[in-house]
């Protein structure tokens, strides 16, 4: 721990598996764990939700969020079935099989995930039920709530105040990334501060 960070801050961190974008946050959230004193709590939400009904998606977009309910309904599955804990090493596991091996069908990540994460095979059943699909909106809706529906993943709130992003296409590491966290939140105790942002030149590094 640097003095910078003396005291413990809170993280919460909404993400979608199918999201590059939120993968390589993600894995910045964790360099930032190793370097300053935080808590991490990490939620689900849907970009196939997001775009529910919205008939103006190009079809290969379309067809990737009719895809994307599956991975989403597992993770919410794990946790309503076996507790908080599972989100995240099940979240690790999805990612680094879609994000970092390139695996891009579902029906085969989603067995691995759960067998890497150590959870029941019965599981992937909850991709295509519909059981858990309320408590899937509610995560949805908590974070979203807080940024508003015309953005994505992730969505991460600093000591309570979210923001989508940091939208990241290369991993800090090390004190590289507690320096982006430490300004992160610094900008995050401003209540006038909305937005930065630039046009993307790049697709995010999966690690």
């Amino acid at each position: 721990m640097t003095d910078s960070a003396a005291t413990t801050n809170q993280a919460d961190f909404w993400f979608d598996p199918l999201c590059p974008f939120a993968w390589a946050t993600s894995r910045w959230i964790d360099e930032v764990a190793t370097v300053r004193d935080i808590a991490v709590k990490w939620h689900v939400m849907s970009l196939s939700v997001l775009n529910s009904g919205r008939d103006e998606l190009p079809p290969k977009y379309k067809e990737m969020m009719d895809r994307g309910w599956a991975p989403v309904r597992v993770v919410i599955a794990a946790q309503q079935l076996h507790g908080d804990a599972v989100v995240k090493p099940l979240y690790d596991a999805m990612g680094t099989l879609r994000h970092v091996e390139k695996i891009e069908d579902w029906d085969v990540i989603i067995p691995q995930a759960l067998a890497q994460a150590g959870l029941p095979a019965d599981l992937a059943k909850y991709g295509s039920s519909t059981e858990y699909d309320e408590q899937l909106k509610a995560s949805h809706q908590e974070g979203i709530s807080l940024v508003g529906d015309q953005v994505g993943t992730p969505v991460v709130a600093f000591n309570g105040t979210a923001f989508f992003g940091p939208v990241i296409t290369r991993i800090p590491r090390g004190e590289d990334a507690g320096r982006m966290w430490d300004a992160t939140v610094t900008l995050a105790g401003f209540p006038g501060f909305f937005e930065l942002k630039r046009s993307r030149t790049e697709d995010p590094a999966a690690q």
